[in-house]
C-alpha cells in the first residue's frame, strides 16, 4: 500500500532512485513507527511522515517521523551517536524503525564539547536545557556558557570574544527576556530519538551544516523539554560569557541568572529551528 511519505531531493540523492520509489510504493517503508523526533507513534498509511537519512562516518540508518515533527532531511552525525540512537530508539520501542543503509560516500548533557572553530583549546561549553516563560507561554531552551574566555582564533591575549562572535553569526544581544528572539536560519538543533545530539551551524565550505557543538553523549531532556520543543518546531539558545549563569539547579534559578546577565549586557540569543536539522 502507498504510504503517505515525504522523500527530500538531498534524501533521494543519497538512497537512490529505486530506493526512494520502494519507499513511496509501502514496499520497504513501515506502516507504523515511533517518530525519531518526538518518539510518539505515527502511521505513514494515515498520516503524512518525513524519511530522515542519519549519516554517520562509516553508516546511515533511515528513519522516519511526523511530517509535523521534522521535514524530510539528510543529518550528518557522527558514527558513535549513530549508534546510539539506533540503541535508544531499539530500548524505547523494541525493534527499531530504522533501515541500514550503505552511505554513498564517508564525512566525517551536558555538557562540554569543543567546538571546532570558536573556542580555544582550554575552553569547553556547558550546555544545560530548560524551560523558559517568555510571554506567558513556556519554551525549550538551551543555556551555553563556556568554561573560560574565548579568544578570537588566531589571536593571543586575555580578553573574550565569545559574545562578538556570536553577534557576527547572527545572534542578537539581549537586555531583557520580553520576546522571543528572532529565527537565525542555517542554524538548528538536533534532536533524534528524543535526546539532544548537537547545535548545527552553517558550513563555511558550504553544503550540510557541521556540529557547533556536540554532546559527547546525547543529552537527555525532560518530556516537557520535548514537547514545547515540537509544539514550537525551534529552541531558543541563550549564551554568555564564562561565569555568567553558572550551574543552576532549577529553572527559576537558571531564569533569574540569565535575567541578571541580560540586564548587565552579557547575554545573547536566537531561536534555533528544530534540526534545519
Amino acid at each position: 500500500m502507498p504510504r503517505m511519505l515525504d522523500v527530500s531531493d538531498e534524501v533521494r540523492a543519497e538512497i537512490g532512485d529505486e530506493e526512494a520509489a520502494r519507499l513511496l510504493a509501502g514496499e520497504s517503508a513501515p506502516g507504523s513507527y515511533d517518530c525519531t523526533s518526538c518518539r510518539t507513534p505515527g502511521d505513514s498509511e494515515q498520516e503524512h511522515t518525513s524519511t530522515v537519512l542519519f549519516i554517520g562516518d562509516e553508516t546511515a540508518v533511515l528513519s522516519f517521523a511526523h511530517a509535523t515533527c521534522l521535514p524530510s532531511q539528510v543529518v550528518q552525525v557522527t558514527e558513535e551517536q549513530l549508534q546510539g540512537a539506533v540503541r535508544s530508539i531499539g530500548a524505547v520501542g523494541g525493534e527499531p524503525q530504522q533501515q541500514p543503509l550503505p552511505p554513498q560516500h564517508t564525512q566525517q548533557p551536558p555538557q562540554a564539547q569543543q567546538p571546532s572553530s570558536l573556542v580555544p583549546e582550554q575552553a569547553v561549553l556547558g550546555v544545560t536545557s530548560g524551560l523558559v516563560l517568555i510571554q506567558n507561554e513556556l519554551h525549550p531552551a538551551l543555556v551555553v556558557e563556556p568554561t573560560a574566555p574565548v579568544a578570537r582564533p588566531g589571536t593571543f591575549g586575555s580578553g573574550d570574544d565569545f559574545l562578538p562572535l556570536l553577534i557576527e553569526q547572527g545572534f542578537m544581544p539581549m537586555t531583557e527576556l520580553a520576546a522571543v528572539p528572532p529565527v537565525l536560519h542555517g542554524w538548528s538543533v538536533l534532536l533524534a530519538a528524543g535526546q539532544l545530539h548537537a547545535v548545527l551551524q552553517p558550513n563555511p565550505n558550504g553544503g550540510r551544516p557541521v556540529a557547533w557543538w556536540q554532546a559527547h553523549q546525547p543529552l537527555q531532556v525532560t518530556d516537557g523539554w520535548r514537547a514545547a520543543a515540537n509544539k514550537h518546531q525551534q529552541v531558543l539558545m541563550f549564551s554568555a560569557p564564562v561565569g555568567s549563569i553558572g550551574r543552576q539547579p532549577r529553572e527559576d534559578l537558571m531564569r533569574d541568572a540569565l535575567d541578571k546577565a541580560a540586564a548587565n549586557g552579557k547575554l545573547v540569543s536566537a531561536a534555533l529551528p528544530l534540526a534545519g536539522i
